[in-house]
């Protein structure tokens, strides 16, 4: 049961790779610095690959359960406040995503027994900001620039479909985790008690806890069925406002404070969008397969997170 990682050392790819090991998979991790790739767990194995082709690991695809691509420059940058969407850094973003999903296609393509499913991650940004209505998988796409970007990391490995490979796109929300990504740039006003809501707080923060993500990539790849787009967040949706209700009545601290949406476009520029605009997405097909969220209201999972 052997998996390939792409993007393995990232915020998913890590605990997936341990949560994968710990199920009795075999877990490979592509990495183009593989000397950098610590904490891993052991039984792990890192493989070089140059990020845009098979070269040097495409024959590890052939008889392979699963390829898992995660891979793609970071949209909210690696430093703890974001990085400005610079025209430099917008193609970094789009082309390292469309370069990660050719070289899937062409170790696919190269495999002499095809992977048995691909597994594309994606986000919710693929829809168009909006207050009022229920995003399902069905929902049209947005032409902002993020809803450009995930439609062209979707495509990116769409080809392995005509080679008779089953493939995935989870669409994921705000992944809530301690060790990175956005939940510690929000939880750090809390922290220090000037916690609010951002902009008008009205706007939709779709969410869903690790946990769950890393239980869903499991079900994918063993439900023989799944197939397709998949919105992965959770059930219960809130606005921005409400989550810093939650978030501070859970970390013991006050949500009164709001933060002007003024500051954060003189601050960060386009990259602004990534808190001041939002969308309801609903999980429809995923629960119609099946999977079941272990966390699936907001409380739950931060009380759970902050009890760690």
């Amino acid at each position: 049961m052997r998996v390939i990682i792409t993007g393995g050392t990232g915020l998913i790819g890590r605990p997936l790779a341990a949560d994968l090991v710990q199920h009795g998979y075999e877990v490979i991790v592509l990495s183009r610095n593989p000397e950098r790739a610590t904490g891993l767990p052991p039984g792990v194995r890192v493989e070089r690959w140059d990020a845009r082709s098979a070269a040097g690991w495409g024959q590890l695809a052939d008889g392979a359960q699963a390829i898992i691509n995660l891979a793609g420059e970071n949209i909210g940058g690696n430093r703890f406040l974001p990085d400005r969407w610079t025209p430099e850094r917008k193609q970094r973003i789009l082309e390292s995503r469309q370069n990660a999903g050719k070289a899937v296609v062409e170790a696919v393509a190269q495999a002499r027994i095809k992977p048995e499913v691909v597994i594309q991650m994606s986000g919710v940004d693929y829809y168009p900001p909006d207050n009022t209505r229920r995003m399902t998988e069905d929902s049209p796409g947005a032409s902002t620039f993020l809803g450009n970007v995930v439609k062209e990391w979707e495509a990116s490995t769409a080809p392995v479909e005509a080679m008779g490979v089953r493939r995935c796109v989870l669409r994921t929300g705000v992944v809530l985790t301690k060790a990175g990504g956005v939940l510690p740039r929000l939880a750090l006003p809390y922290k220090l008690f000037v916690g609010g809501p951002i902009g008008s707080g009205k706007q939709p923060l779709p969410w869903v806890a690790l946990d769950d993500v890393l239980a869903a990539i499991r079900f994918m790849i063993e439900t023989p069925g799944a197939r397709g787009v998949y919105n992965l967040v959770a059930p219960e949706q809130v606005t921005n406002a409400e989550f810093g209700q939650v978030l501070g009545r859970v970390l013991g601290r006050p949500s009164l404070l709001p933060a002007p949406a003024f500051a954060f476009r003189l601050a960060f520029g386009e990259v602004a969008a990534l808190v001041l605009e939002g969308r309801f997405v609903q999980p429809k097909r995923v629960q119609e397969a099946g999977f079941q969220f272990q966390y699936p209201t907001l409380e739950a999972a931060l009380r759970h997170l902050y009890s760690k």
